[in-house]
């Protein structure tokens, strides 16, 4: 099943407890969030991306979210200081960079289990501030928003957080159970930098539902000597080869150090 896949392929940091079991003997609907800040994906979004494909290929049916409501605030995960906030128009234009390229990983045509690209500012833009804090604050105390790491990590920086990224988690968990109502989506997926927002989804669903959900976190890729994966001296290598060349992508391969090539094996073919 595509469970042990994962496993051999060294895509499983963590999971919620059942789902191997949920994913050995259900047809699961599945998500992974894109957010749309640049016109392109860059090769550390093909790790997220190719677990889409390998679930939907297992008989799974896999959503992407294109993050239109989301990139407007910006998740605070793994970062050091808050991102420039990007105007309407220019995520706009970013997710129509961004959708043809995740239609070559997913097939939409696909029966029973054709895959669908959602943008959450369909549900999300429509939100008023005192339904959201009354729908969905309620359920979530400043107590356990402190515990996550995005937010306890950046409490401890000089710069802190504001409360505009401070109240992405409470979004992505609002997804979680929008996606959950509408197609009957009970896994996210993302990387392991993740955790902490796909669990308060788990979390808002049993609240608000009373049913079970479940999570799964890959690895972030590494290489072996300990950088940023994707990140060379020219920069970010994209998937769009109007910023990337082929020629330069095919490089990047290329040139993998000798004790990764095992590991990029089994994570991208």
């Amino acid at each position: 099943n595509v469970y042990e896949e994962f496993q051999w392929r060294g895509l499983v940091y963590d999971a919620t407890e059942g789902v191997p079991e949920v994913l050995a003997r259900e047809t699961v609907t599945a998500y992974i969030g894109f957010d749309p800040t640049a016109s392109s994906l860059h090769i550390g979004s093909l790790l997220p991306l190719m677990a889409l494909g390998r679930l939907q290929r297992y008989g799974h049916v896999p959503i992407a979210i294109a993050g239109g409501g989301t990139g407007t605030i910006g998740d605070p995960s793994g970062k050091t200081q808050e991102r420039a906030l990007l105007s309407l128009e220019e995520i706009e234009r970013n997710l129509d960079g961004i959708r043809p390229q995740l239609a070559r990983f997913l097939d939409f045509d696909a029966s029973p289990n054709a895959a669908r690209i959602v943008n959450n500012a369909e549900w999300l833009a429509k939100i008023d501030l005192l339904g959201f804090l009354r729908d969905t604050g309620k359920y979530f105390t400043v107590n356990y928003l402190l515990q996550k790491e995005s937010v306890n990590r950046r409490l401890e920086s000089e710069e802190g957080i504001s409360f505009t990224e401070f109240s992405y988690l409470l979004l992505q968990a609002r997804d979680f159970l929008e996606l959950f109502d509408r197609h009957g989506c009970t896994m996210q997926l993302g990387g392991s930098d993740q955790w902490g927002n796909i669990t308060a989804g788990i979390d808002l669903i049993r609240k608000m539902r009373g049913q079970k959900a479940h999570g799964l976190v890959m690895p972030l890729v590494t290489t072996a000597a300990g950088t940023k994966f994707g990140k060379t001296e020219a920069g970010t290598v994209w998937l769009d080869p109007e910023r990337t060349s082929p020629f330069r992508f095919y490089q990047f391969w290329l040139n993998t150090d000798d004790r990764d090539v095992v590991k990029y094996l089994k994570f991208f073919t």
